[in-house]
């Protein structure tokens, strides 16, 4: 047994591995490393059927047995290791809170840097650490020097904040906004890359790209997109809010000047949690949201002066990734792709059901959202619950009205036959606009 202050020591400065299962009971991790070693085995692909080791990774969770919870895409439960190292580094940050956040647990802020650049694929000094995607995304965007005239261009789709955002800029900066438009699900590169070609002007200095649209699971080509914007002279900011840790990727493979994700999303890392990234040139460029020694610095540093915060939730960001790399990153996207397809395939079959999310590869991932004909997205979604216990939530936004479906690694194909069940019994039903 490690003493409190060993514990503590250990758990923030380990920097890489499979550290989780060293916190593990003896036989939880021995377990683990069994399933590990039986499915490293599989043919590529085919871990994402295997049902046994999937079985063993929702035992991992703590999720309630009489709700089926089908909207992780709000906010995903931790696994239980994830919990036991964020309430362990809590309660001993409660016997004396000023010694054990800032004299060791902050020590292990500058590993946990070095852990998550090394999971998003990008240098130490280009990645502060922060509570979501909103405040990384809003810091980059009220940060920049944007005079009245220069030109943004972001889609119709994108996330709610950050549109906010860049219209507060626009009416307290003139700047211009330059919104595109989709016909959703759209499954073609081209589309999109047109889309934003014709958007873009010789005064466009930013293109903002959502990643996977948090409404229907639209995965964009970001990085063609961000190609182009740079052959046209603009900079590219990268809302991965939905894709980080979701989808197998690093940073390099979009080629983004600016990017920030939430890690309590996918990473299943505790609420509030999240990082910002920013190309090591870049920074100079983007004064710091909140007081910082030296706003217009160019160290990454100058965007963490948040004040107190909680360091017993950060540093668990760790225990996280580790549980990232045991579940292994092509090995989570393919079984959440096959989530989406198995309950989406056979909904298809019901009449009066309508997708709206693509089923080809490139295009989505877990995330999926549908409709049923003469039914309202909230008349389905209270159905649900009422009838199976399924939570979900629903989407009225612009062109798109649906209730949208979210599984993660911990759900089960039993969970997605009861939703199945559900959206067939609905269908069957009158709907209530016509009783």
């Amino acid at each position: 047994m490690f003493t409190r202050k060993e514990f503590l020591q250990r758990s923030a400065l380990a920097t890489a591995g499979f550290s989780l299962l060293e916190f593990m009971q003896p036989l939880e991790a021995a377990a683990f490393k069994e399933q590990l070693n039986r499915v490293s085995l599989l043919e590529p692909g085919a871990a994402s059927e295997d049902e046994d080791f999937w079985n063993f990774i929702r035992e991992q969770y703590t999720v309630s047995p009489n709700i089926i919870n089908l909207n992780n895409g709000g906010v995903s439960p931790q696994p239980k290791p994830v919990q036991d190292a964020h309430i362990r580094f809590y309660q001993y940050c409660n016997e004396a809170p000023s010694y054990y956040m800032w004299r060791i647990l902050d020590q292990g802020r500058e590993p946990l840097r070095a852990k998550l650049a090394e999971l998003a694929g990008c240098s130490v000094e280009e990645i502060a650490i922060n509570r979501n995607t909103t405040e990384g995304l809003n810091t980059i965007i009220f940060g920049l020097n944007l005079k009245a005239g220069d030109e943004v261009v972001l889609s119709k789709y994108d996330y709610p904040n950050m549109m906010n955002a860049w219209k507060q800029r626009e009416k307290r900066d003139g700047i211009k906004l330059n919104w595109v438009d989709f016909d959703l699900p759209v499954e073609s590169d081209d589309v999109f890359v047109r889309k934003f070609s014709e958007a873009i002007t010789d005064k466009t200095k930013i293109v903002h790209i959502t990643h996977m649209l948090n409404w229907t699971g639209q995965l964009l080509p970001a990085r063609k997109i961000a190609d182009l914007a740079h052959k046209r002279g603009c900079e590219v900011i990268v809302d991965a809010s939905h894709s980080f840790a979701h989808i197998d990727y690093k940073l390099s493979d979009l080629d983004c000047d600016y990017y920030a994700t939430s890690l309590h999303k996918w990473l299943c890392a505790p609420f509030g949690t999240g990082f910002m990234y920013i190309k090591k040139e870049k920074i100079k460029n983007v004064w710091a949201l909140l007081s910082a020694p030296v706003p217009d610095a160019d160290n990454i540093g100058k965007f963490e002066s948040i004040g107190t915060r909680s360091f017993a939730a950060e540093m668990a960001i760790g225990n996280a990734i580790d549980f990232q790399y045991l579940v292994g990153n092509k090995r989570k996207e393919d079984r959440l792709r096959f989530l989406k397809n198995y309950w989406c395939n056979k909904a298809l079959k019901i009449p009066k059901f309508k997708l709206n999310t693509s089923l080809k590869d490139n295009y989505s991932c877990a995330i999926a959202n549908f409709g049923i004909e003469g039914w309202k997205p909230e008349e389905v979604d209270t159905k649900l619950f009422e009838m199976k216990k399924i939570h979900c939530t629903t989407v009225n936004h612009e062109k798109i009205h649906g209730v949208r479906i979210t599984p993660h690694v911990y759900t089960s194909l039993r969970d997605l036959d009861r939703l199945v069940e559900g959206i067939a019994e609905i269908a069957a039903m009158e709907p209530p606009a016509k009783k």
